[in-house]
């Protein structure tokens, strides 16, 4: 199936809810800061940025003048430290602003910010993005049901977020894959399966091979390799569920060609039930603070009733649970799958990767 016919249509911004406003103050998201997305957009010129490959990388470098540059990167650096530490000023004669780029691929058409120290020379990337919605219940879902925490703030029509490093999964299916061991394709297979299940569990669409990156870790005498989401602009839009399943896209079929390959069905089978039983004890241990989450997410409008009549009978269609096909909120049908998933993931197999 072609990406035209999963994704309906770009997916408009949504705007921060009073409520969600209220949770992001209330755990310390919602943090004042000096610049703004706007602000970055008044740039005065830019070029092309390649990659190693001297290749477009579709993000082009911008330019200030000078009257601004001095206090763009002032501000630029108070955002570092607020988001790294607590706002101390001492440490900005040992930062430098070495490069701010825009990106016009996608929805967020982001900033991306390198920092270095230059006593080290040191250096980390943060992005600038226009808030959505969409994105901030995407990276909240993912702090608490991934293995992974994220570090982020909002300010009023400004979205700041942290880095997340790993090689991107077009580029390591492309560049890396064909090298590993026969026992790393075994074991990036079961990742893919794990991270399938994971986004569909939590309903994050439009894991194409470029919005997730490979994590490569060396453990003893070994390469373990772990799958991380990097852009959350796709959370619980659509009303394809293949949307929310990264096996359907075609640039991840390489990746389905290892699990047909390397896998058997009985061990898929058990890395989803590992899974899933994963998700359900961080949903336990989140508390209180997930179910505020999804209270917002259930009084916000974030999809349309076509798509969420569509995605409910689709995903009652492979439970057979009638909280799904109840829901007229996508909130709803978060809540439902969390709920099923706590409440059957020892012996319930929601879905079959392979069909």
């Amino acid at each position: 199936m072609s990406e035209e016919k999963l994704i309906s249509k770009k997916k408009p911004p949504f705007p921060v809810s009073e409520e969600l406003n209220k949770y992001l103050t209330e755990y310390n998201r919602n943090i004042k800061i000096p610049i703004f997305y706007e602000h970055l957009l008044r740039f005065q010129s830019s070029t092309t940025v390649y990659d190693k490959n001297e290749e477009d990388s579709l993000w082009v470098r911008v330019y200030f003048s000078e009257y601004e540059r001095e206090e763009i990167d002032y501000s630029l650096k108070k955002v570092y430290t607020i988001l790294h530490s607590d706002g101390n000023e001492s440490t900005f004669p040992f930062l430098n602003i070495d490069a701010i780029d825009y990106c016009t691929f996608g929805n967020s058409k982001p900033f991306r910010v390198k920092v270095r120290n230059i006593l080290n020379d040191n250096y980390t990337y943060f992005y600038v993005k226009k808030t959505d919605a969409s994105r901030i219940y995407g990276l909240e879902l993912e702090h608490f049901l991934s293995p992974y925490n994220l570090n982020f703030l909002v300010y009023q029509n400004t979205l700041i977020e942290e880095h997340i490093t790993g090689i991107p999964g077009d580029v390591f299916i492309k560049e890396h894959l064909p090298h590993c061991s026969s026992s790393e394709k075994a074991q990036i297979a079961k990742e893919f399966v794990k991270f399938n299940e994971r986004c569909m569990i939590r309903l994050l669409g439009d894991m194409r091979a470029y919005n997730y990156v490979i994590v490569p870790t060396h453990d003893f005498d070994h390469v373990v390799y772990k799958i991380r989401a990097i852009d959350f602009d796709q959370q619980c839009y659509e009303g394809n569920l293949k949307v929310y399943r990264p096996l359907f896209f075609k640039e991840n079929f390489p990746m389905m060609d290892l699990v047909r390959e390397k896998l058997q069905k009985t061990s898929i089978n058990q890395y989803k039930i590992e899974e899933r039983s994963i998700v359900a004890k961080r949903i336990i241990n989140s508390g209180k603070r997930i179910e505020r989450l999804v209270d917002c997410m259930m009084s916000h409008e974030i999809s349309t009733p076509e798509n969420i009549e569509r995605l409910k009978l689709e995903i009652f269609g492979l439970t057979q649970d009638i909280a799904f096909k109840r829901s007229d909120r996508m909130g709803k049908l978060i809540r439902a799958g969390l709920n099923f998933v706590q409440r059957n993931y020892k012996n319930v197999n929601m879905s079959s990767l392979l069909e």
